[in-house]
């Protein structure tokens, strides 16, 4: 990584690699190209769809309390989504539709099955007119930014005028699962959706910082976000992702993609899903959640169709499943996400390995960085407990 960072790859980064309780953290580089800020093993990052595991963790704590159930439709706390109607093929008019065969389910929402999201088949070109109508209607159902100026009330209501693109249970989709679960689980809960993660997940685990902003002083701290311009290839910096934005509570907590973090706050997270749901001797989750959550849940057509977002992976409960042996490793049952700002985090319980590495550089999903630091994590030898290496 230090070698990427040399070539200008990223100004900078923070890779941990823990095996049981031994860590090593390396801090490489600065926070935006040009700069003299380095990289802090504390340095807040935005970590935009690694948002999707926890809001998973924490929808099977109220699933657990009997707060919500699996199998029940969705429309009992979000009625804007009674009634779905579903557009005759993917690219038709908003207009064109046939009735659902059932209603969506909170399962749906999870295993992003719910009939809406990122559309991938290769045939269709977007922006297709849900996609276009999605837009004029302010619903930022792709990027974490430009945020949407809607509070969750008036997003919903927006979102539950779009007819649904597939009928639920048919497909996988990116994204605007979580986008609607978040809004399900602050109702559900009867609280603000921050609040929500952080009474249940972030104080039990000692995630203070993690959240969907900042103080201002401490949003200053977030390295500047890239991704190289495909027609020069040099990085360009995300106008529309600077502290200021992060600095204030969201009209719009995104449980798809408004975290911001630190490393050693998400290795948290991950050792409590590896401890099978248990942190400093207290059960968070049941242990049938969290193989709830790291358990495959798509048919092998599903994975298909996942394209290059799933890249031959499963699908769990908010996060993808490696179900057969890959370039990482030979054994299947890897589980974790990636960021689109470039961030990354993976379990793997057979090796009892957790690795996380932050970037704000997009690149570093697809230039080969992602692969090569699973790859090496399986060869780190971690220093001693909380060390750093």
């Amino acid at each position: 990584m230090a070698a990427r960072v040399d070539r200008g790859e990223f100004p900078g980064i923070v890779t941990l690699v823990a095996r049981d309780e031994e860590v090593t953290v390396d801090a490489i580089g600065v926070t935006r190209l040009g700069g003299d800020v380095p990289m802090r093993r504390d340095t807040p990052f935005r970590v935009t769809s690694m948002t999707k595991p926890i809001l998973a963790a924490v929808t099977m704590m109220l699933v657990e309390d009997d707060l919500l159930d699996l199998e029940e439709p969705v429309q009992r706390l979000l009625p804007e989504l009674a009634g779905r109607r579903v557009l005759v093929s993917s690219g038709a008019p908003l207009d064109q539709t046939v009735p659902a065969h059932r209603p969506v389910t909170v399962d749906d929402l999870l295993t992003f099955r719910l009939g809406f999201g990122l559309i991938t088949e290769p045939e269709v070109d977007p922006p297709v007119p849900v996609n276009l109508r999605a837009d004029e209607l302010g619903l930022a159902l792709g990027p974490p930014e430009p945020r949407t100026p809607h509070d969750p009330d008036e997003w919903m209501r927006r979102f539950g005028t779009l007819p649904l693109i597939y009928q639920p249970g048919e497909r996988w989709n990116y994204n605007a699962g979580s986008l609607v679960l978040g809004v399900l689980v602050a109702r559900a809960a009867g609280r603000p959706l921050g609040d929500v993660l952080r009474e249940r997940l972030f104080d039990p685990l000692g995630m203070r910082e993690t959240g969907f902003w900042l103080p201002a002083e401490r949003a200053r701290e977030l390295p500047a976000q890239y991704m190289s311009d495909p027609a020069t290839g040099t990085l360009v910096e995300n106008a529309h992702t600077v502290p200021e934005v992060w600095s204030s509570p969201p009209a719009f907590p995104s449980g798809a993609g408004g975290l911001v973090t630190t490393v050693d706050e998400f290795l948290a997270f991950a050792r409590m899903l590896l401890h099978r749901g248990v942190h400093g001797g207290t059960r968070l989750l049941s242990e049938k959640s969290v193989e709830a959550m790291t358990t495959n849940h798509l048919t092998p057509e599903q994975v298909e169709g996942g394209r290059h977002f799933l890249g031959g992976h499963g699908w769990g409960l908010g996060m993808g499943v490696a179900i057969r042996p890959d370039e990482v490793t030979p054994v299947p049952g890897r589980y974790g996400w990636s960021g689109g700002y470039g961030s990354n985090w993976f379990n793997d319980p057979h090796e009892r390995l957790i690795g996380i590495a932050l970037t704000q550089v997009s690149d570093f999903l697809w230039n080969g960085a992602l692969t090569e630091f699973q790859q090496l994590s399986y060869h780190v030898h971690p220093s001693r407990p909380g060390g750093e290496q």
